[in-house]
C-alpha cells in the first residue's frame, strides 16, 4: 500500500493534479455552461465568467470527493486515484481545492447574487453535500439532480433580467444528471459495497441502473427537442440518432464507456438547444 506523500518534485505535479479534480467531467460541465452561455442574452465577458465560475465549482467538487475518499481509495487499492497511490501529495490538492473555491466564489459573485447563490449553493455545494455522506444514501441522485438540474439557471439568472430557466430545460439537465450518476458509479459497485457506500445504484443493482439511465437520458433528449418553443426543425429528429446510439453504448459497454456517452448526450442536447435557440 502506498503513502499519501510522493517524492520531491519541481513543481506541482499538473497531471496528477487534473486526474484528482476529475478533470474530464468538469470540463464537460464547464462546456455544457459555455455553451448555454452562448446561447443566452449574456455579454460575451459575462458569459466567460459564468463559465469560469461553473468550472471552478466543480474542480472543488473533484478534489473534495478524492480528498474525502482516499481512506476508501487506499483501502481497495485504486490504482487510478494518484492521492491513493501517492502520485499527488494531499497538500497539493487542499491548496488547489482552496483556491478553487474562493475562484468560484468571487467569480459566481461578479455576475449577480441570485446566480451566484445557485451556483455556490444548489451548483458546487449540493457536490459537496455527495462527497461529505449523501453518496452512500438513497438520496445519492439528489446532488445530481440539482447541479445538473439548476446549472441553465445559471445562466439565466446572470442575465440582464435575471430569471429562472424554464421548467423543461430544468428536467432536461435533472434528468441528464441522475442518469450521469447512475452509470458513472457502476464500475465501482463492488469496491464501494466493501467500503460501506451505498448509494441509489449499489440498492436498485446494475441492471436496473442501466436501464434506468438509459430512460433518464432519453427523456433529456426529448425534453431538449420539444421543449423549446415552437415546432421543433426538421434536422432536429436526425440529432436523435446519435443519441439513440449513446442510450445503447450506456447499456451495452462497461468500464467508464457509459459514463463518456452520458457525457457526450448532454453535450449534443446542448448544441442542439444552441441551434435551436
Amino acid at each position: 500500500m502506498t503513502t499519501g506523500t510522493a517524492p520531491a518534485r519541481p513543481g506541482p505535479p499538473l497531471l496528477a493534479l487534473l486526474a484528482a479534480a476529475h478533470g474530464g467531467p468538469a470540463l464537460a460541465v464547464g462546456v455544457i455552461a459555455g455553451l448555454l452561455a452562448l446561447r443566452s442574452d449574456l455579454r460575451p465577458l459575462d458569459a466567460a465568467v459564468v463559465t469560469a465560475a461553473v468550472f471552478t465549482g466543480q474542480l472543488t467538487i473533484g478534489w473534495g470527493n478524492d480528498l474525502r475518499d482516499l481512506p476508501r481509495d487506499r483501502a481497495v487499492g485504486r490504482a487510478d486515484k494518484p492521492l491513493a497511490t501517492g502520485a499527488l501529495p494531499v497538500g497539493w490538492a487542499v491548496r488547489a481545492l482552496v483556491v478553487a473555491g474562493l475562484a468560484c466564489l468571487v467569480l459566481s459573485a461578479l455576475v449577480g447574487w441570485r446566480g451566484a447563490l445557485v451556483n455556490v449553493v444548489l451548483g458546487a455545494g449540493a457536490g459537496h453535500a455527495y462527497n461529505l455522506g449523501l453518496k452512500a444514501t438513497w438520496w445519492s441522485w439528489a446532488p445530481y439532480a440539482s447541479t445538473f438540474g439548476t446549472l441553465p439557471s445559471v445562466v439565466t439568472l446572470a442575465g440582464p433580467v435575471p430569471a429562472w430557466a424554464p421548467p423543461w430545460a430544468t428536467g432536461a439537465g435533472a434528468a441528464l444528471g441522475v442518469g450521469a450518476h447512475l452509470l458513472n458509479t457502476l464500475p465501482d459497485l463492488a469496491a464501494d459495497e466493501r467500503t460501506g457506500v451505498r448509494g441509489l445504484p449499489h440498492r436498485i443493482g446494475e441492471r436496473p441502473s442501466r436501464v434506468l439511465a438509459g430512460v433518464l437520458l432519453s427523456a433529456a433528449s426529448l425534453l431538449a427537442v420539444f421543449g423549446p418553443a415552437g415546432p421543433p426543425p426538421a434536422w432536429a429528429w436526425a440529432v436523435l440518432a446519435p443519441v439513440a446510439v449513446l442510450v445503447v453504448l450506456t447499456s451495452a459497454t462497461r468500464g467508464r464507456t457509459p459514463f463518456r456517452a452520458a457525457m457526450a448526450i448532454a453535450l449534443v442536447d446542448v448544441v442542439l438547444l444552441v441551434a435551436v435557440g
